[in-house]
């Protein structure tokens, strides 16, 4: 289950682009706002919305271009603010607030499908119906996974904010590596409204 966690993924390049775009500091506030959203989908599966979506095509279908389109629309404001991140690490810009990154990265957890799906698939596994309570096994079982992928995130958000730090030296990079995270963002939109449950 590490493992498959761990591997990257989605959100690990929305963590990543945010690290290279807007620093360390916001490559950590994105991962742990997208491990509170995981967290929201963990607790939902525990009481039974992952079944829900299992079986209502229209609820799943509603989730994941809800996510999809968020998704996008981060994207093209990186983009269109990519020249506005060449400044001084002080002079954050205003995508780079941390209440705002935060904030970004648990919509983009909380709005994953695939994390319901996930979660509801493959937890329910590791539950022993004799060993008490399936809701809290749940609970405590997705609390370790998101605290998994809360640190693995974190970590390689903290490397792409390492890059960034390399990259302040050049605004002309650092705007086309602020445009090409955009794209990124933009393109894990279109990945996630063209994927299926499956």
């Amino acid at each position: 289950m590490t493992v498959l966690i761990a591997v990257p993924g989605p959100s690990v390049l929305f963590v990543v682009s945010r690290g290279v775009a807007l620093g360390p500091r916001a490559a950590v506030s994105t991962a742990v706002g997208n491990g509170a959203g995981l967290l929201v989908q963990v607790v939902l599966v525990a009481f039974g919305l992952g079944e829900v979506l299992q079986h209502s095509y229209l609820a799943f279908s509603v989730l994941k271009f809800a996510g999809a389109l968020y998704l996008v629309y981060l994207g093209v404001q990186t983009w269109r603010q990519r020249r506005s991140l060449a400044v001084r690490e002080e002079a954050t810009p205003r995508a780079g607030r941390p209440s705002r990154v935060l904030r970004e990265g648990f919509v983009v957890g909380v709005s994953n499908p695939k994390g319901l799906l996930i979660f509801g698939a493959v937890l329910p596994q590791f539950v022993d119906r004799h060993a008490g309570d399936a809701h809290v096994q749940l609970l405590l079982l997705g609390l370790v996974c998101v605290m998994i992928a809360l640190i693995s995130d974190a970590t390689w958000g903290l490397l792409a904010g390492t890059a960034r730090t390399w990259l302040v030296g050049s605004p002309r990079r650092l705007s086309w590596i602020g445009g090409a995270s955009g794209a990124v963002m933009v393109g894990l939109g279109i990945r996630l409204a063209l994927s299926d449950r499956e």
